[in-house]
């Protein structure tokens, strides 16, 4: 009887190591999952298929940023695209270090990313073979509506700096995010981050990072798409708008076919033209949350930005 049973824990415990194996081997290739706003996204498309339901020829992998999936617009360009290519689009929400990361493995097909120092580097180390402007809005620093540090229209440097000597909360996404590459500058121009407890990272995407801001009445760096999108729902109030150091820039990346026999180099081309396009270009820029513009599109009226 005893050997019967442990025969049978041998087994469960077997059973148990083959399933967390089959779990670990679905999720390979999506990037880390720090929070339900990275997690991978299967997008509705006509007929009701999803990307498994398709060829591979007619499935492209798009790894972007969180705060683009957050603002809503991929669920106005992405079925555009997919009706008028008979494709479907398997969007992976990451923040952009993470994109980045998958399009060098030749995870991906494409990548929309917002952060263009990386960008940079990751077309002269031969990872991608198509680099273009899409569209752009700006950051934001947002805080609480009682503003304790008292910088409510200042200008950003010396926001950060009394913030900073003051020792308010900022809560930072610390995600390699675009967002976060651009907080960390932001933070160098106004000489260095503060290294207090009052300096949290939240490890999440930008929506998450809103709603732990706005619980713990912190200031934080946002993206105006993601801020326009859920600003209804919070109490944090918008403390500096303006300043050439808070453009925020989006691009998208053909990967290199080269990183991988799975790269669908033509439908990911195919993308990139339709993004640049005056159909996507015209919706990009007319997208509008409550009556307010999110993204300003590079390719009408010459309005591209470097």
């Amino acid at each position: 009887m005893a050997a019967h049973f442990a025969n049978v824990s041998r087994l469960t415990i077997v059973t148990a190591l083959l399933f967390l194996s089959a779990l670990l081997f679905l999720s390979a290739g999506c990037g880390p999952d720090p929070d339900a706003s990275s997690t991978p996204q299967e997008l509705p498309a006509a007929g009701g298929e999803t990307a498994a339901d398709s060829t591979s020829s007619s499935v492209i992998r798009l790894a972007s940023t969180t705060s683009t999936r957050d603002s809503g617009l991929f669920e106005v360009l992405l079925p555009v695209f997919e009706k008028s290519h008979n494709c479907r689009v398997y969007l992976i929400a990451v923040g952009t270090g993470s994109a980045l990361r998958l399009g060098e493995a030749g995870d991906v097909d494409v990548l929309v990313i917002h952060a263009p120092s990386a960008a940079e580097a990751f077309m002269k180390a031969g990872h991608g073979i198509r680099h273009e402007a899409v569209m752009h809005n700006s950051f934001l620093i947002v805080g609480p509506a009682a503003d304790p540090a008292d910088v409510v229209g200042s200008e950003l440097t010396p926001c950060l700096k009394k913030i900073k000597d003051q020792g308010h909360k900022f809560l930072s996404r610390g995600d390699d995010s675009g967002t976060h590459m651009r907080e960390l500058a932001l933070w160098e121009l106004a000489g260095g981050k503060p290294d207090g407890k009052e300096y949290l990272e939240t490890g999440q995407g930008m929506g998450p990072t809103l709603v732990m801001a706005d619980e713990m009445q912190a200031y934080t760096l946002v993206d105006q798409g993601t801020w326009l999108k859920q600003k209804e729902k919070l109490e944090l109030v918008p403390i500096v708008t303006e300043g050439p150091d808070l453009l925020n820039p989006y691009s998208a990346i053909v990967i290199n076919p080269k990183k991988s026999k799975a790269i669908n180099s033509k439908l990911a081309a195919a993308f990139v033209d339709f993004l640049i396009s005056d159909e996507a270009q015209k919706l990009i820029d007319g997208y509008k949350v409550n009556g307010q513009k999110l993204f300003h599109a590079d390719r009408l009226n010459a309005e591209i930005v470097e």
